[in-house]
């Protein structure tokens, strides 16, 4: 027996992580992760609606992992879970995880959160596109060069808009990252490009 296979952590400790910043398509990537065969760890509180028409995949104790919540960790130990960008800061050590960070353009998550807020009945110019434009890019330079620096943490970084075109190259990396063990043409069956409602050449700015 090599001795170093002792130390590599088993598929079912690993928690399947899926990130990104909000609006970027972390909903769609739980929804393929769970046809390709890792389960996921939700609560179905959050139920869908027209913005997230097919479901938003989310467990509501992740919102208190910046309170210390962090129990509810072992359930997920071969399992997938979102958690949003600014929270996976407080992961703690002693799991091993494997995240897959939904990269999309941010004038995309831009036009996609303004048509959340509309529907909402809410003001969409209560937010200033610029500003929230360099706080993301702020964010996500600090947070991928802290992940980079975690022992305990494994980092993938699909991008949104190349999944809706062709699916199965994103796929394919995504298979790879995790273990090789996913059904990828189910995880194919399930991207849906009627989806993809704010291509960066339809967004408008002004």
């Amino acid at each position: 027996m090599n001795i170093l296979n002792l130390f590599k952590p088993k598929s079912n400790e690993t928690i399947t992580v899926v990130s990104g910043l909000p609006r970027s398509g972390t909903s769609m990537m739980m929804k393929m992760l769970e046809a390709g065969g890792v389960s996921p760890l939700t609560d179905q509180l959050r139920t869908a609606d027209v913005d997230n028409p097919k479901g938003y995949y989310e467990f509501e104790r992740v919102k208190q992992l910046d309170k210390g919540d962090t129990a509810w960790l072992l359930e997920a130990r071969g399992k997938v879970v979102k958690v949003i960008s600014y929270l996976l800061q407080y992961l703690p050590a002693g799991h091993e995880y494997r995240i897959v960070f939904v990269r999309r353009d941010i004038p995309e998550i831009l036009a996609s959160q303004r048509k959340m807020i509309m529907n909402r009945g809410e003001d969409p110019d209560q937010m200033d596109d610029t500003q929230v434009e360099a706080l993301f890019k702020k964010h996500l330079a600090a947070v991928e060069s802290w992940m980079a620096k975690q022992p305990h943490m494994r980092v993938l970084y699909p991008r949104y808009a190349a999944i809706l075109a062709d699916p199965l190259p994103e796929i394919s990396r995504i298979n790879h990252f995790l273990g090789d063990k996913l059904d990828t043409s189910a995880m194919a069956a399930v991207v849906d490009p009627a989806l993809y409602r704010n291509r960066k050449e339809l967004v408008v700015s002004g």
